[in-house]
């Protein structure tokens, strides 16, 4: 039997990025829904939880950390993965000290945003795990936040 494809949900409020990232995650044989809002993504909860939620920081309207506390104020438990234009480092502190799984610098590879993907899932289904992001994740994170130039291989094309 056929194990089920992961729902991965997307909210960024640029359509090129939630285009982007929906192309990538259906090569990579995920399931992917994209939402404008936050607003938008907390109305569409009763349909189908994702496994994951990919969540920008700063949009319009919710901003990705109200759309957290929302979550969390509704007992949601999601492995969420912020990702954002902003690397301060209290701003990422404060992202991980409201449950954020991990935190991605853009522009970012695609292929670690796809391995963090799979560690925060993985993470989350394990009861003995009290953290979702592991050390390796922490490292991809501050490897990524150094802003290092974008590679044409292994991205998606916005």
């Amino acid at each position: 039997m056929r194990r089920p494809r992961l729902l991965v949900a997307v909210v960024d409020d640029e359509e090129s990025v939630r285009k982007s990232l929906r192309r990538l995650f259906s090569a990579s044989e995920f399931d992917a829904t994209t939402f404008a809002s936050g607003q938008e993504f907390l109305d569409s909860l009763p349909a189908r939880p994702p496994d994951c939620l990919v969540l920008d920081l700063q949009m319009p309207g919710l901003s990705g950390l109200e759309v957290q506390r929302h979550l969390a104020a509704d007992g949601v438990r999601l492995p969420t993965i912020i990702i954002t234009a902003d690397d301060a480092p209290e701003t990422r502190e404060r992202c991980l000290s409201a449950g954020t799984a991990a935190y991605l610098c853009k522009p970012f590879d695609d292929r670690t945003l796809l391995a963090m993907i799979a560690r925060v899932v993985e993470a989350a289904a394990d009861p003995c795990s009290r953290r979702l992001a592991s050390p390796t994740t922490d490292e991809i994170e501050r490897r990524d936040c150094t802003r290092t130039p974008r590679r044409a291989r292994g991205r998606a094309q916005e």
